[in-house]
């Protein structure tokens, strides 16, 4: 299972999740997150990693254009899109990028089926409240496209694990403060998810 630390605001942060083994890390560029990062600062932390770690920017309700700019200049590989998009806005969008379903009922996590996709709990502050969404909706659907997210932890793994999502991923699970990772929690939940 992949996982990805998500909510980075500092280097360090960001090293400590790849030498523990993080496929990825997320910097939020949605400026009303408390984990809300530059794209100068996020470039500055981009250059630091491997070559093979997906560096992935967080975008809420930004045009296509914009993504573009902030993920070329912070060297970002894929744009995560936590916001309704349509055939249009992919159409002027160059980045790779992941839609996120922010699920409210079970049948949300259908949406997009076929294609990769983050499913993440409904919030309308648009994440990083530890809210989960419900497990047992995935029981008996392939899950091999599907990154799951929200309210996640190292203690909740054993019992995510049997459902074989593609990857996980963490932001405040992981946290000492908003924006601030805790590095045993870190190492913690990636064992956990990896083992």
């Amino acid at each position: 299972m992949r996982v990805k630390i998500c909510g980075i605001t500092s280097a360090q942060d960001a090293i400590n999740a790849v030498h523990e083994g993080a496929d990825a890390v997320g910097f939020i560029f949605y400026p009303k997150s408390p984990r809300y990062i530059t794209p100068k600062k996020a470039k500055k932390i981009s250059l630091l990693l491997p070559p093979f770690v997906q560096k992935v920017g967080v975008f809420v309700n930004e045009s296509p254009k914009n993504i573009d700019k902030i993920c070329k200049k912070a060297k970002l590989n894929l744009a995560q899109l936590h916001f309704d998009i349509d055939e249009k806005f992919l159409s002027k969008l160059k980045t790779p990028h992941v839609k996120v379903v922010r699920a409210k009922q079970k049948s949300d996590i259908l949406k997009y089926e076929g294609e990769y996709r983050l499913i993440d709990a409904f919030v309308e502050n648009f994440g990083g409240e530890g809210k989960s969404v419900d497990l047992s909706w995935f029981e008996g659907a392939d899950c091999s496209k599907i990154i799951l997210a929200g309210g996640l932890n190292a203690s909740m793994m054993e019992n995510v694990k049997h459902l074989e999502f593609y990857g996980v991923d963490v932001n405040s699970g992981v946290e000492k403060t908003h924006g601030k990772k805790d590095a045993q929690k870190v190492h913690d939940f990636i064992k956990s998810a990896k083992n």
